[in-house]
């Protein structure tokens, strides 16, 4: 395994391709730190777009769906899918209109997804999508009984064919516009979680365990590869 994924005519990026980032860690981190991701492809020429859980293992993303989705047992049937994850990091702001711009870190995956179906497999991947959402939660719940396994979806995509494409850094402006009396510069986006609110049936006396108090998703909490 190398380092770098090898660029493909569909992971070649044409638009800026200062931005591009082929590094196998670098683009882990982003998908270990989102948590939604969109699945793209086509059913009888017809387009679709979904947006559903995911978690990464190894080389391996494994998607989330119930097994009633008339679209998740298409590409149950080997069609080609394209997986996107996005983060937006902040809001640029330019002195005109046309350069505003969004600091993000994104990755697209091509390939086929294939249907788990090794129970063995299947209760690890679940387990995998539990704990890519919430670290140390799966350890704490019910498992997955049979009838809802029977009821759930798994879709294994192994990662090979993919890119990252990441911009930072502040407003690029023509130089004429830096004369202008315009504020110009970044606005910092962070997710975070506020303070855990009790479900009301909760039975007393049970209080919230350290990863909901202390729950975040930065680069830092995320998988190495």
């Amino acid at each position: 395994m190398t380092d770098r994924f090898t660029p493909t005519a569909r992971t070649t990026l044409k638009r800026l391709p200062k931005r591009a980032e082929y590094d196998r860690a670098a683009i882990y981190n982003i998908l270990d730190e989102g948590f939604v991701c969109h699945v793209g492809f086509a059913v009888d020429g017809r387009p679709f777009v979904i947006p559903t859980g995911y978690a990464r293992v190894e080389d391996s993303l494994y998607i989330h769906g119930s097994a009633a989705s008339r679209m998740l047992k298409a590409i149950e049937g080997g069609i080609e899918v394209a997986v996107t994850v996005t983060l937006v990091d902040g809001l640029v702001l330019a002195r005109s209109a046309f350069h505003h711009s969004m600091n993000y870190r994104s990755v697209m995956v091509f390939g086929r997804a294939d249907v788990v179906e090794d129970p063995e497999e299947k209760m690890e991947a679940l387990r995998a999508l539990t704990e890519h959402i919430v670290p140390g939660r799966w350890a704490e719940v019910r498992w997955p009984d049979e009838n809802e396994m029977k009821a759930t979806l798994v879709l294994r995509l192994v990662i090979n064919e993919v890119s990252a494409k990441v911009r930072t850094g502040g407003p690029i402006d023509d130089e004429a516009d830096y004369a202008l009396d315009v504020w110009a510069g970044e606005i910092p986006l962070r997710t975070f979680a506020a303070d855990p609110v009790a479900d009301q049936r909760m039975e007393p006396g049970i209080e919230p365990p350290p990863y909901v108090w202390n729950y975040t998703r930065t680069a830092e909490r995320s998988k190495r590869p």
